[in-house]
Protein backbone atom coordinates (compact mmCIF):
# COMPACT_ATOMS: atom_id res chain seq x y z
CA UNK A 1 0.00 0.00 0.00
CA UNK A 2 1.37 3.40 -1.01
CA UNK A 3 1.02 6.40 1.28
CA UNK A 4 2.33 9.95 1.16
CA UNK A 5 5.07 11.11 3.49
CA UNK A 6 5.73 14.82 4.08
CA UNK A 7 9.37 15.82 4.54
CA UNK A 8 10.38 19.32 5.65
CA UNK A 9 13.43 21.28 4.60
CA UNK A 10 15.77 22.27 7.43
CA UNK A 11 16.82 25.92 7.52
CA UNK A 12 16.47 26.81 3.82
CA UNK A 13 18.15 30.13 2.98
CA UNK A 14 16.21 33.00 1.43
CA UNK A 15 17.95 32.73 -1.93
CA UNK A 16 16.87 29.12 -2.45
CA UNK A 17 13.34 29.88 -1.29
CA UNK A 18 13.08 32.82 -3.71
CA UNK A 19 14.40 30.73 -6.61
CA UNK A 20 11.96 27.89 -5.90
CA UNK A 21 9.05 30.29 -5.47
CA UNK A 22 9.76 31.94 -8.83
CA UNK A 23 9.95 28.55 -10.54
CA UNK A 24 6.67 27.48 -8.90
CA UNK A 25 5.03 30.74 -10.03
CA UNK A 26 6.01 30.11 -13.65
CA UNK A 27 4.81 26.52 -13.46
CA UNK A 28 1.54 27.83 -12.00
CA UNK A 29 0.98 29.69 -15.27
CA UNK A 30 1.35 26.41 -17.16
CA UNK A 31 -1.10 24.75 -14.77
CA UNK A 32 -3.56 27.62 -15.24
CA UNK A 33 -3.47 27.26 -19.03
CA UNK A 34 -4.10 23.52 -18.78
CA UNK A 35 -7.16 24.09 -16.59
CA UNK A 36 -8.49 26.86 -18.83
CA UNK A 37 -8.16 24.93 -22.10
CA UNK A 38 -8.75 21.34 -20.99
CA UNK A 39 -10.63 21.66 -17.69
CA UNK A 40 -14.01 20.88 -19.23
CA UNK A 41 -15.44 19.10 -22.26
CA UNK A 42 -12.50 20.30 -24.37
CA UNK A 43 -10.20 17.90 -22.55
CA UNK A 44 -12.37 14.78 -22.77
CA UNK A 45 -10.52 11.99 -24.54
CA UNK A 46 -7.21 13.86 -24.53
CA UNK A 47 -4.31 12.46 -22.54
CA UNK A 48 -1.45 14.55 -21.23
CA UNK A 49 0.75 12.84 -23.82
CA UNK A 50 -1.42 14.09 -26.70
CA UNK A 51 -1.48 17.61 -25.29
CA UNK A 52 2.29 17.56 -24.82
CA UNK A 53 2.90 16.32 -28.37
CA UNK A 54 0.60 19.02 -29.72
CA UNK A 55 2.44 21.75 -27.86
CA UNK A 56 5.80 20.45 -29.05
CA UNK A 57 4.52 20.38 -32.63
CA UNK A 58 3.38 23.98 -32.28
CA UNK A 59 6.79 24.96 -30.96
CA UNK A 60 5.47 26.21 -27.62
CA UNK A 61 8.16 27.63 -25.33
CA UNK A 62 7.86 28.07 -21.57
CA UNK A 63 10.24 29.98 -19.24
CA UNK A 64 11.08 26.75 -17.37
CA UNK A 65 12.85 23.52 -18.20
CA UNK A 66 11.10 21.03 -20.48
CA UNK A 67 10.87 18.32 -17.82
CA UNK A 68 9.32 20.76 -15.34
CA UNK A 69 6.43 21.91 -17.54
CA UNK A 70 5.81 18.39 -18.86
CA UNK A 71 5.44 17.02 -15.32
CA UNK A 72 3.22 19.97 -14.38
CA UNK A 73 1.05 19.25 -17.42
CA UNK A 74 0.76 15.59 -16.42
CA UNK A 75 -0.16 16.48 -12.84
CA UNK A 76 -2.77 19.07 -13.85
CA UNK A 77 -4.37 16.73 -16.41
CA UNK A 78 -4.50 14.03 -13.75
CA UNK A 79 -6.38 16.39 -11.43
CA UNK A 80 -8.84 17.24 -14.20
CA UNK A 81 -9.45 13.54 -14.85
CA UNK A 82 -10.01 12.94 -11.13
CA UNK A 83 -12.66 15.69 -11.05
CA UNK A 84 -14.38 14.16 -14.08
CA UNK A 85 -14.39 10.68 -12.54
CA UNK A 86 -15.87 12.10 -9.31
CA UNK A 87 -18.68 13.64 -11.35
CA UNK A 88 -19.30 10.29 -13.08
CA UNK A 89 -20.15 8.74 -9.72
CA UNK A 90 -23.08 11.13 -9.32
CA UNK A 91 -24.09 10.64 -12.95
CA UNK A 92 -24.24 6.86 -12.46
CA UNK A 93 -26.57 7.34 -9.51
CA UNK A 94 -28.80 9.58 -11.63
CA UNK A 95 -28.83 7.02 -14.45
CA UNK A 96 -29.78 4.25 -12.03
CA UNK A 97 -32.72 6.32 -10.78
CA UNK A 98 -33.67 7.40 -14.30
CA UNK A 99 -34.29 3.96 -15.80
CA UNK A 100 -34.58 0.36 -14.62
CA UNK A 101 -34.02 -1.11 -18.08
CA UNK A 102 -30.80 -3.12 -17.76
CA UNK A 103 -29.96 -2.78 -21.46
CA UNK A 104 -30.36 0.99 -21.36
CA UNK A 105 -28.35 1.21 -18.15
CA UNK A 106 -25.55 -0.83 -19.70
CA UNK A 107 -25.50 1.40 -22.77
CA UNK A 108 -25.30 4.58 -20.70
CA UNK A 109 -22.71 3.18 -18.29
CA UNK A 110 -20.55 1.97 -21.19
CA UNK A 111 -20.68 5.35 -22.91
CA UNK A 112 -19.79 7.01 -19.63
CA UNK A 113 -16.83 4.70 -19.01
CA UNK A 114 -15.44 5.11 -22.53
CA UNK A 115 -15.80 8.91 -22.40
CA UNK A 116 -18.34 8.75 -25.24
CA UNK A 117 -20.93 10.68 -23.23
CA UNK A 118 -20.38 13.82 -25.32
CA UNK A 119 -22.47 12.26 -28.09
CA UNK A 120 -25.44 11.47 -25.84
CA UNK A 121 -27.70 14.39 -24.96
CA UNK A 122 -28.90 12.89 -21.66
CA UNK A 123 -25.41 12.06 -20.38
CA UNK A 124 -24.07 15.37 -21.63
CA UNK A 125 -26.74 17.22 -19.66
CA UNK A 126 -25.95 15.28 -16.49
CA UNK A 127 -22.21 15.85 -16.85
CA UNK A 128 -22.76 19.59 -17.30
CA UNK A 129 -24.78 19.54 -14.10
CA UNK A 130 -22.26 17.67 -11.96
CA UNK A 131 -18.94 18.58 -13.62
CA UNK A 132 -18.15 22.28 -13.58
CA UNK A 133 -15.21 23.94 -15.27
CA UNK A 134 -12.36 24.09 -12.76
CA UNK A 135 -9.84 26.87 -12.19
CA UNK A 136 -6.27 26.72 -10.99
CA UNK A 137 -5.31 28.21 -7.63
CA UNK A 138 -1.98 26.40 -7.24
CA UNK A 139 1.09 28.53 -7.84
CA UNK A 140 3.46 27.13 -5.22
CA UNK A 141 4.20 23.57 -6.35
CA UNK A 142 6.97 21.94 -8.38
CA UNK A 143 6.69 18.36 -9.65
CA UNK A 144 10.09 16.64 -9.94
CA UNK A 145 10.32 13.36 -11.84
CA UNK A 146 12.10 10.41 -10.23
CA UNK A 147 15.05 10.55 -12.67
CA UNK A 148 15.39 14.34 -12.50
CA UNK A 149 16.86 14.77 -9.01
CA UNK A 150 19.78 13.37 -7.05
CA UNK A 151 20.21 12.55 -3.37
CA UNK A 152 23.22 12.31 -1.09
CA UNK A 153 24.00 11.98 2.61
CA UNK A 154 25.87 14.71 4.47
CA UNK A 155 26.06 15.26 8.20
CA UNK A 156 23.76 12.33 8.93
CA UNK A 157 20.85 13.82 6.92
CA UNK A 158 19.57 13.44 3.38
CA UNK A 159 20.03 16.17 0.79
CA UNK A 160 18.24 16.41 -2.56
CA UNK A 161 19.29 18.37 -5.62
CA UNK A 162 16.51 19.52 -7.94
CA UNK A 163 16.78 21.52 -11.18
CA UNK A 164 16.45 25.30 -10.98
CA UNK A 165 15.61 27.95 -13.54
CA UNK A 166 19.20 28.25 -14.76
CA UNK A 167 20.17 25.36 -17.01
CA UNK A 168 22.81 23.15 -15.43
CA UNK A 169 22.39 24.59 -11.94
CA UNK A 170 20.68 22.60 -9.20
CA UNK A 171 19.26 23.66 -5.86
CA UNK A 172 20.34 21.58 -2.86
CA UNK A 173 17.75 21.12 -0.08
CA UNK A 174 18.50 19.63 3.34
CA UNK A 175 15.69 17.33 4.57
CA UNK A 176 14.78 16.35 8.11
CA UNK A 177 15.10 12.62 7.46
CA UNK A 178 17.69 9.90 7.17
CA UNK A 179 15.68 7.89 4.61
CA UNK A 180 16.30 8.70 0.96
CA UNK A 181 13.08 9.69 -0.86
CA UNK A 182 12.16 7.80 -4.02
CA UNK A 183 9.73 8.27 -6.88
CA UNK A 184 8.19 11.51 -8.08
CA UNK A 185 8.50 14.42 -5.65
CA UNK A 186 6.09 17.26 -5.05
CA UNK A 187 7.87 20.35 -3.69
CA UNK A 188 5.54 22.86 -1.99
CA UNK A 189 6.68 26.34 -0.96
CA UNK A 190 4.54 27.59 1.92
CA UNK A 191 3.63 31.22 2.64
CA UNK A 192 5.92 31.32 5.67
CA UNK A 193 8.90 30.21 3.50
CA UNK A 194 8.73 26.61 4.68
CA UNK A 195 9.50 23.97 2.06
CA UNK A 196 7.67 20.64 2.07
CA UNK A 197 8.69 17.65 -0.02
CA UNK A 198 5.93 15.06 -0.57
CA UNK A 199 6.98 11.55 -1.52
CA UNK A 200 5.27 8.16 -1.67
CA UNK A 201 6.41 5.10 0.26
CA UNK A 202 5.21 1.51 0.43
CA UNK A 203 3.69 0.61 3.79
CA UNK A 204 3.44 -2.98 4.91
CA UNK A 205 -0.11 -4.25 5.36
CA UNK A 206 -0.61 -6.07 8.65
CA UNK A 207 -3.34 -8.40 9.89
CA UNK A 208 -3.48 -7.18 13.48
CA UNK A 209 -7.12 -6.10 13.67
CA UNK A 210 -9.75 -7.56 15.96
CA UNK A 211 -12.16 -10.36 15.13
CA UNK A 212 -15.56 -8.86 15.87
CA UNK A 213 -18.21 -7.03 13.86
CA UNK A 214 -19.29 -3.68 15.29
CA UNK A 215 -21.15 -0.59 14.18
CA UNK A 216 -19.99 2.97 14.70
CA UNK A 217 -21.71 6.34 14.82
CA UNK A 218 -19.71 9.41 13.80
CA UNK A 219 -20.21 12.37 16.08
CA UNK A 220 -19.24 15.98 16.72
CA UNK A 221 -18.58 15.94 20.46
CA UNK A 222 -16.56 12.73 20.01
CA UNK A 223 -14.99 11.07 17.00
CA UNK A 224 -16.77 7.71 17.17
CA UNK A 225 -19.18 5.78 19.36
CA UNK A 226 -19.29 2.03 18.76
CA UNK A 227 -22.14 -0.39 19.32
CA UNK A 228 -20.51 -1.53 22.57
CA UNK A 229 -21.07 1.93 24.04
CA UNK A 230 -17.40 3.00 24.03
CA UNK A 231 -16.76 6.66 23.20
CA UNK A 232 -13.56 7.39 21.27
CA UNK A 233 -11.96 10.82 20.95
CA UNK A 234 -14.18 12.72 23.36
CA UNK A 235 -11.94 15.82 23.16
CA UNK A 236 -12.79 16.43 19.49
CA UNK A 237 -15.88 18.54 20.15
CA UNK A 238 -14.05 20.88 22.50
CA UNK A 239 -11.21 21.40 20.00
CA UNK A 240 -13.62 22.13 17.13
CA UNK A 241 -15.73 24.52 19.20
CA UNK A 242 -12.74 26.46 20.51
CA UNK A 243 -11.28 26.79 17.03
CA UNK A 244 -14.58 27.94 15.52
CA UNK A 245 -15.22 30.52 18.27
CA UNK A 246 -11.67 31.91 18.06
CA UNK A 247 -11.87 32.25 14.29
CA UNK A 248 -15.22 34.01 14.56
CA UNK A 249 -13.84 36.64 16.96
CA UNK A 250 -10.65 37.03 14.92
CA UNK A 251 -12.47 37.47 11.62
CA UNK A 252 -14.83 40.03 13.16
CA UNK A 253 -11.86 42.13 14.28
CA UNK A 254 -10.13 41.71 10.92
CA UNK A 255 -13.28 42.85 9.11
CA UNK A 256 -13.34 46.07 11.14
CA UNK A 257 -9.69 46.74 10.32
CA UNK A 258 -10.26 46.00 6.64
CA UNK A 259 -13.23 48.38 6.57
CA UNK A 260 -11.10 51.04 8.28
CA UNK A 261 -8.34 50.59 5.71
CA UNK A 262 -10.81 50.90 2.85
CA UNK A 263 -12.44 54.08 4.19
CA UNK A 264 -9.47 56.00 5.61
CA UNK A 265 -8.01 58.87 3.61
CA UNK A 266 -4.55 58.44 5.08
CA UNK A 267 -2.52 56.32 2.61
CA UNK A 268 0.18 55.53 5.19
CA UNK A 269 -2.43 54.23 7.63
CA UNK A 270 -4.07 52.16 4.90
CA UNK A 271 -0.77 50.58 3.88
CA UNK A 272 0.21 49.96 7.53
CA UNK A 273 -3.06 48.11 8.26
CA UNK A 274 -2.84 45.97 5.14
CA UNK A 275 0.79 45.10 5.77
CA UNK A 276 0.82 44.42 9.52
CA UNK A 277 -2.78 43.61 10.50
CA UNK A 278 -4.31 41.63 7.62
CA UNK A 279 -1.64 38.99 7.03
CA UNK A 280 -2.29 35.25 7.28
CA UNK A 281 1.12 33.77 8.09
CA UNK A 282 0.50 33.45 11.81
CA UNK A 283 -3.14 32.46 11.30
CA UNK A 284 -2.24 29.73 8.81
CA UNK A 285 0.42 28.41 11.18
CA UNK A 286 -2.11 28.23 14.03
CA UNK A 287 -4.70 26.53 11.82
CA UNK A 288 -2.16 23.96 10.61
CA UNK A 289 -1.34 23.15 14.22
CA UNK A 290 -5.03 22.74 15.10
CA UNK A 291 -5.72 20.57 12.06
CA UNK A 292 -2.75 18.36 12.94
CA UNK A 293 -4.08 17.83 16.47
CA UNK A 294 -7.54 17.01 15.07
CA UNK A 295 -6.10 14.41 12.70
CA UNK A 296 -4.11 12.93 15.57
CA UNK A 297 -7.24 12.51 17.70
CA UNK A 298 -9.23 11.03 14.80
CA UNK A 299 -6.59 8.48 13.80
CA UNK A 300 -6.02 7.38 17.40
CA UNK A 301 -9.76 6.80 17.81
CA UNK A 302 -10.00 4.77 14.60
CA UNK A 303 -7.05 2.62 15.68
CA UNK A 304 -8.87 1.81 18.93
CA UNK A 305 -11.92 0.69 16.97
CA UNK A 306 -9.85 -1.45 14.61
CA UNK A 307 -8.23 -3.08 17.64
CA UNK A 308 -11.62 -4.67 18.35
CA UNK A 309 -13.22 -5.24 14.96
CA UNK A 310 -12.52 -7.03 11.69
CA UNK A 311 -15.71 -5.68 10.08
CA UNK A 312 -16.84 -2.12 10.79
CA UNK A 313 -20.29 -0.90 9.76
CA UNK A 314 -20.33 2.86 9.19
CA UNK A 315 -22.77 5.38 7.77
CA UNK A 316 -22.30 6.54 4.19
CA UNK A 317 -22.19 10.32 4.68
CA UNK A 318 -20.85 11.22 1.23
CA UNK A 319 -24.18 12.56 -0.02
CA UNK A 320 -25.21 16.06 1.14
CA UNK A 321 -28.08 15.88 3.59
CA UNK A 322 -30.33 18.84 4.34
CA UNK A 323 -31.61 18.83 7.88
CA UNK A 324 -33.20 21.32 10.20
CA UNK A 325 -31.39 24.60 10.68
CA UNK A 326 -30.09 25.54 14.11
CA UNK A 327 -28.86 28.86 15.42
CA UNK A 328 -26.10 30.61 13.53
CA UNK A 329 -23.49 29.72 16.16
CA UNK A 330 -24.45 26.03 16.11
CA UNK A 331 -24.48 25.99 12.30
CA UNK A 332 -21.06 27.63 12.24
CA UNK A 333 -19.62 25.02 14.59
CA UNK A 334 -21.21 22.12 12.74
CA UNK A 335 -19.73 23.44 9.48
CA UNK A 336 -16.28 22.63 10.84
CA UNK A 337 -17.20 18.97 11.46
CA UNK A 338 -14.40 16.78 10.16
CA UNK A 339 -16.40 13.90 8.68
CA UNK A 340 -14.01 13.85 5.71
CA UNK A 341 -11.03 13.28 8.02
CA UNK A 342 -12.92 10.49 9.81
CA UNK A 343 -13.72 8.80 6.48
CA UNK A 344 -10.08 9.10 5.40
CA UNK A 345 -8.87 7.63 8.68
CA UNK A 346 -11.29 4.69 8.46
CA UNK A 347 -10.19 3.89 4.91
CA UNK A 348 -6.46 4.27 5.61
CA UNK A 349 -6.25 2.43 8.94
CA UNK A 350 -8.54 -0.41 7.89
CA UNK A 351 -6.54 -0.99 4.70
CA UNK A 352 -3.24 -1.08 6.56
CA UNK A 353 -4.44 -3.32 9.38
CA UNK A 354 -6.57 -5.82 7.46
CA UNK A 355 -10.09 -4.85 8.57
CA UNK A 356 -13.06 -4.08 6.32
CA UNK A 357 -15.26 -0.97 6.45
CA UNK A 358 -18.77 -1.53 5.08
CA UNK A 359 -20.84 1.60 4.37
CA UNK A 360 -24.58 1.38 4.99
CA UNK A 361 -27.56 3.62 4.36
CA UNK A 362 -27.58 6.36 7.03
CA UNK A 363 -31.29 7.24 6.79
CA UNK A 364 -33.08 7.33 10.18
CA UNK A 365 -30.34 5.48 12.07
CA UNK A 366 -30.54 8.11 14.82
CA UNK A 367 -34.35 7.97 15.07
CA UNK A 368 -34.88 4.22 15.44
CA UNK A 369 -35.23 2.34 18.69
CA UNK A 370 -32.42 -0.22 18.47
CA UNK A 371 -34.34 -2.70 20.64
CA UNK A 372 -37.09 -3.27 18.07
CA UNK A 373 -35.90 -1.55 14.86
CA UNK A 374 -38.93 0.73 14.60
CA UNK A 375 -39.64 4.45 14.69
CA UNK A 376 -40.81 4.45 18.30
CA UNK A 377 -38.96 7.13 20.22
CA UNK A 378 -37.43 10.58 20.02
CA UNK A 379 -33.86 11.78 20.22
CA UNK A 380 -33.06 14.87 22.26
CA UNK A 381 -29.40 15.71 22.60
CA UNK A 382 -27.44 12.75 23.93
CA UNK A 383 -30.54 10.85 25.02
CA UNK A 384 -33.04 8.73 23.13
CA UNK A 385 -36.47 8.51 24.80
CA UNK A 386 -38.29 5.27 23.97
CA UNK A 387 -42.06 4.87 23.84
CA UNK A 388 -42.09 2.70 26.98
CA UNK A 389 -40.14 5.18 29.13
CA UNK A 390 -36.69 3.66 28.69
CA UNK A 391 -33.92 6.20 28.05
CA UNK A 392 -30.98 5.10 25.88
CA UNK A 393 -27.70 6.79 25.10
CA UNK A 394 -28.39 8.36 21.70
CA UNK A 395 -25.01 7.75 20.06
CA UNK A 396 -24.80 4.13 21.19
CA UNK A 397 -28.38 3.60 20.03
CA UNK A 398 -27.43 4.97 16.60
CA UNK A 399 -24.34 2.75 16.44
CA UNK A 400 -26.46 -0.33 17.20
CA UNK A 401 -28.86 0.69 14.43
CA UNK A 402 -25.94 1.03 12.00
CA UNK A 403 -24.84 -2.49 12.91
CA UNK A 404 -28.37 -3.82 12.37
CA UNK A 405 -28.56 -1.99 9.02
CA UNK A 406 -25.55 -4.04 7.89
CA UNK A 407 -27.70 -7.22 7.89
CA UNK A 408 -30.92 -5.58 6.68
CA UNK A 409 -31.85 -7.14 3.33
CA UNK A 410 -34.67 -4.66 2.66
CA UNK A 411 -32.59 -1.46 2.88
CA UNK A 412 -29.54 -1.16 0.65
CA UNK A 413 -26.88 1.51 0.72
CA UNK A 414 -28.21 3.73 -2.09
CA UNK A 415 -31.93 3.52 -1.32
CA UNK A 416 -33.55 6.99 -1.13
CA UNK A 417 -34.49 8.07 2.36
CA UNK A 418 -38.19 8.30 1.46
CA UNK A 419 -38.28 4.59 0.62
CA UNK A 420 -36.39 3.84 3.83
CA UNK A 421 -38.97 5.83 5.75
CA UNK A 422 -41.80 3.88 4.10
CA UNK A 423 -40.23 0.55 5.09
CA UNK A 424 -39.65 1.68 8.67
CA UNK A 425 -43.19 3.03 9.00
CA UNK A 426 -44.58 -0.30 7.80
CA UNK A 427 -42.48 -2.17 10.37
CA UNK A 428 -43.58 0.22 13.10
CA UNK A 429 -47.23 -0.29 12.22
CA UNK A 430 -46.86 -4.08 12.23
CA UNK A 431 -45.20 -3.91 15.63
CA UNK A 432 -48.01 -1.76 16.98
CA UNK A 433 -50.60 -4.20 15.71
CA UNK A 434 -48.68 -7.17 17.09
CA UNK A 435 -48.57 -8.82 13.68
CA UNK A 436 -44.82 -9.29 13.24
CA UNK A 437 -43.97 -11.64 10.39
CA UNK A 438 -41.18 -13.98 11.54
CA UNK A 439 -39.75 -14.13 8.00
CA UNK A 440 -39.55 -10.35 7.52
CA UNK A 441 -36.63 -8.07 8.16
CA UNK A 442 -38.20 -6.71 11.34
CA UNK A 443 -38.54 -10.06 13.08
CA UNK A 444 -37.05 -10.25 16.59
CA UNK A 445 -34.16 -12.35 15.25
CA UNK A 446 -33.20 -9.65 12.75
CA UNK A 447 -33.94 -6.33 14.42
CA UNK A 448 -31.80 -6.76 17.50
CA UNK A 449 -28.32 -5.41 16.95
CA UNK A 450 -26.32 -6.94 19.78
CA UNK A 451 -23.53 -9.26 18.70
CA UNK A 452 -24.94 -12.24 20.57
CA UNK A 453 -28.00 -12.19 18.29
CA UNK A 454 -26.15 -11.82 14.98
CA UNK A 455 -25.40 -14.88 12.80
CA UNK A 456 -22.40 -16.73 14.18
CA UNK A 457 -20.68 -16.86 10.81
CA UNK A 458 -21.43 -13.23 9.92
CA UNK A 459 -17.74 -12.36 9.68
CA UNK A 460 -17.09 -15.16 7.18
CA UNK A 461 -20.17 -14.17 5.16
CA UNK A 462 -19.08 -10.54 4.96
CA UNK A 463 -15.47 -11.32 4.10
CA UNK A 464 -16.58 -13.33 1.06
CA UNK A 465 -17.28 -10.04 -0.69
CA UNK A 466 -13.90 -8.49 0.00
Amino acid sequence: MKVTRVLNAKRPNKGKVAALREQARRLGQVRTEVWQRFGSVGGVGLSDRKIRDGWLKEGRAFPVSANAWKETLRDAKGNITACMEAAKVKVRQSVFRHTRDEAEQKRLFTALKRNEWTGDSYLRRLMRKHWHHGHNHTHNQIIVRSDNYTTFLLGGCVWIKIPGLVKGQRIAILLNTTITPTGTLRVIIKDDDRIEVHTTVNVETKQDCGKRTIGIDKGYSEVLVDSDGDHHGQELGQVLTEQSDKLKAKYQRRSKLRALANTTRNPHKREHIRRFNLGRKKLNRQMDKTHASIRDVVFQSVHKVVDKAAVIAAEDLTAPMSGKSFGKNVNRRLASWTKGVIAEALDSVSSRRGSAVVLVNPAYTSQIDSRNGCLLGKRQGDRFYCFDGVVLQADQNAARNVLARLFDLDIDRFMPYRQVKTILQARTERLRLGLLNQDSSCSPVRVLSTESELPKNCHEQLCLGF
